[in-house]
């Protein structure tokens, strides 16, 4: 029997992706979607290149660092020059950047004129980008009732995608990131346990009653913390509060990619609107996000089944930011004091009982 034949590229994608971690996940099923028209670049932040480490769909991973050694027009111009040297779609040189379409998955006057300076004659991005919409050559619905990853998605979508239901975000860890987290996990979580994320860039994103909730769950399965070096301090609070030989911390010790094998192996993921919830996502774990100053509405909720999500309702305040601002405006923080240890306890030991859905 005679092998299947690859279907032959049509088209050399470039994605310009260069905003936070959570985003990059959720870029992942549009990248999915150009990987079936062939090869697919990416251009992200420094902090942001490792997740798509091995991706199946990303051939290149160009690195912009905006705020670094990439900052002002040299920096622009430098990457500019890495993207008109990628090959097209058959990878040779001569398919040159000119048949490059670039999916502007990062709405900013700055990204769309990077793709500008790097040749791709095809620019595609949402109408709601104003000041980027004139070096668009391609404009695209942006649809704020739909999942962040299904808008995203929706910069592919193509006549015959209608109907098809998006892909779900993807990571791909690995062997060295399985041997990471069979290190850093021990036998704490031979028989399984809750991971518990209390960290965000945004200070009034950050729910705080980990201590309290981690006390709890310890009683029914280990909890073990996740995150950055910032939340280390977090993480202490949480270890102490628990039982000894009941928590543990791993936030700084794991890269993205090894976060997020350890977070496949989680029974249930509670977490702030932050990262982590996406990279959960990515491998189907089901996930408790408590929302504050932010919403599900502003579609950055968890996918993964069986997945829920907090908050307290009716403050007419809420939402206040389309991120989280440093501090509340109304200096009350209602938002999140309002949300106690007992409610989402409640909630977690429901998800806890239920079988966990498979993610297919």
């Amino acid at each position: 029997m005679s092998a299947r034949a690859t279907p032959a590229p049509t088209q050399a994608s470039l994605v310009v992706q260069t905003s936070f971690l959570g985003d990059v996940v959720l870029t992942t099923p549009l990248i999915a979607a150009l990987g079936r028209r062939g090869p697919v670049d990416v251009v992200v932040r420094p902090d942001a290149a490792a997740l798509l480490r091995r991706h199946p769909d990303v051939r290149q991973v160009i690195v912009y660092d905006k705020r670094g050694k990439d900052r002002g027009v040299r920096g622009m111009l430098r990457v500019a020059r890495a993207i008109r040297a990628l090959p097209g779609p058959d990878g040779v040189s001569e398919w040159g950047p000119r048949d490059r379409v670039a999916y502007m998955a990062q709405g900013s006057p700055r990204s769309a004129a990077l793709a500008l300076l790097g040749g791709c004659a095809e620019r595609v991005g949402f109408d709601s980008s104003r000041q980027a919409r004139p070096l668009y050559t391609r404009i695209v619905a942006f649809d704020p009732s739909r999942h962040h990853a299904a808008r995203l998605w929706s910069l592919a979508a193509a006549t015959e995608d209608a109907g098809v239901e998006v892909p779900a975000p993807r990571l791909a860890p690995g062997a060295d990131e399985v041997t990471a987290v069979d290190g850093a996990l021990g036998e704490l979580a031979a028989g399984g346990f809750v991971a518990v994320a209390p960290g965000s860039v945004w200070a009034t994103k950050r729910w705080p009653e980990y201590p309290a909730l981690a006390a709890a769950l310890a009683a029914d399965l280990p909890v073990v913390v996740v995150g950055g070096p910032g939340d280390r301090e977090l993480a202490a609070a949480i270890v102490a509060a628990c039982p000894p030989g009941r928590a543990l911390d791993v936030t700084g010790r794991l890269s993205l990619l090894a976060s997020t094998e350890l977070l496949r192996r989680a029974a249930l993921l509670v977490t702030n609107d932050s990262a982590p919830q996406h990279l959960a996502s990515a491998v189907g774990t089901p996930t408790l996000t408590i929302f504050g100053p932010t919403v599900p509405e502003f579609g950055f909720g968890p996918l993964a089944p069986g997945s829920r999500t907090a908050g307290v309702a009716g403050l007419v305040c809420r939402p206040c930011d389309p991120h989280g601002p440093a501090r509340c405006p109304l200096g009350h923080w209602r938002c999140m004091r309002e949300q106690g240890a007992d409610a989402i306890v409640a909630l977690a030991r429901a998800q806890l009982r239920e079988p966990r859905p498979s993610s297919t």
